[in-house]
């Protein structure tokens, strides 16, 4: 699978080139914002239409699950690790729509994971003070400081690729089992050309199903794992004393 394409050029130091993964993101930003704005129009305090009580199910959800992976002080970041969940998911599902994941890109793997870090780091310097966190990496004797440095740095790399590795994983063998296919349909005879347009027709239904597995199951599981690793890492470095 190639990288994201470049859609334009920026002509500004240099030439900034905006890719595919830009774009794209904006657009599932766009969605979130027209999705959110639409779930929380004309609020009443009994809901009695569909979208509000669809949006109070995702609110609910948000809120338990933040409660029960970081307690009761950290309600607060229900609103990020919603975004974290949406963005994430939606990321990953615009494959199904024929456009390229975002998650599908290392580049916004590992900035969602570099957030996380910085709010990891934070809440370590917050709870045991900057001397307390440089002193940690001597723990517990000072011969293990180059492996509890790796340590440190394994968080985001380990959180980025997981979800990198699984998403853009299950492009490639998409693609290949498609090349597979065009290639069987050729071989059988069964590939038709009309004008401009090619039907394999051993290409139908297979990867549709497949598409499941890789774009919708694999997408949805990967965006709670990320999600689920960001509170899990952010509560235990507020409690590490």
């Amino acid at each position: 699978m190639d990288g994201p394409k470049v859609v334009f050029t920026i002509p500004i130091f240099g030439g900034l080139d905006i890719t595919e993964t830009v774009v794209i993101g904006w657009f599932v930003i766009l969605i979130v914002l027209l999705v959110s704005l639409y779930l929380t129009s004309g609020l009443r305090k009994i809901p009695n239409t569909k979208h509000q009580i669809l949006a109070e199910m995702l609110v609910g959800f948000v809120n338990n699950t933040v409660k029960k992976a970081m307690g009761e002080r950290f309600m607060y970041f229900a609103p990020y690790i919603a975004a974290l969940l949406l963005y994430s998911l939606l990321g990953s599902l615009v494959s199904l729509l024929g456009l390229r994941s975002v998650t599908a890109d290392l580049n916004t793997t590992v900035a969602m994971a570099l957030v996380t870090f910085v709010l990891i780091t934070y809440f370590k310097i917050k709870t045991n003070g900057m001397w307390g966190y440089i002193k940690s990496f001597g723990s517990p004797i000072v011969l293990l400081a180059p492996l509890n440095i790796i340590s440190e740095i394994a968080t985001p790399l380990s959180m980025s690729f997981r979800m990198f590795g699984n998403i853009a994983g299950g492009s490639i063998i998409t693609s290949l089992l498609y090349m597979a296919l065009g290639a069987a349909s050729k071989a059988l005879h069964l590939s038709f050309t009309f004008g401009s347009f090619r039907l394999d027709a051993v290409q139908l239904f297979t990867p549709a199903v497949l598409s499941i597995y890789f774009d919708l199951f694999t997408g949805c599981i990967q965006a709670y794992i990320f999600a689920m690793l960001t509170m899990v890492n952010v509560s235990m470095a507020a409690d590490k004393s």
